[in-house]
């Protein structure tokens, strides 16, 4: 007994394409420019995220140590609200574009061996969970 999917396996090399595939792609990813659009925009989400930790380093209050407090020396004790505004603004940017960039993939990536990019899942998931932090302990 003959397996009916047998056909479809024979002519894929590595389980990828069936036999008498024929790649409509002329011109490769890295030269499309809807590609080229995602990489840029999954780098500037990155950034953002990077800058949004220097913001939170400038905007936490400061440690102030025993060493300090003998000396007089003084220390912020309190959150810097023009650093918290900046953070969460710079955490909405970086939101949105991690949220256009998986849209665009969404619409680019069709076949199965297109990969996604789980990148933009922990980049989304690092910075929601910021997001809710900021919000539930800043402004409650």
């Amino acid at each position: 007994m003959h397996d009916k999917n047998e056909k479809n396996t024979r002519g894929r090399e590595g389980g990828a394409e069936p036999l008498g595939f024929v790649d409509r792609r002329q011109t490769p990813a890295s030269k499309e420019p809807l590609f080229r659009v995602m990489v840029i925009l999954n780098v500037s989400a990155w950034f953002s995220l990077l800058g949004a930790l220097v913001l939170f380093h400038y905007a936490r209050p400061e440690f102030i140590s025993g060493v300090q407090k003998f000396w007089g020396v003084e220390g912020r004790i309190y959150w810097s609200q023009a650093h918290v505004d900046g953070l969460l603004a710079t955490l909405q940017v970086c939101l949105g574009l991690s949220l256009v960039s998986m849209i665009l993939r969404l619409r680019r990536n069709r076949r199965k061996t297109d990969n996604f990019g789980i990148n933009l899942f922990i980049l989304l998931a690092i910075t929601v969970i910021s997001l809710i932090t900021l919000y539930t302990t800043m402004y409650m």
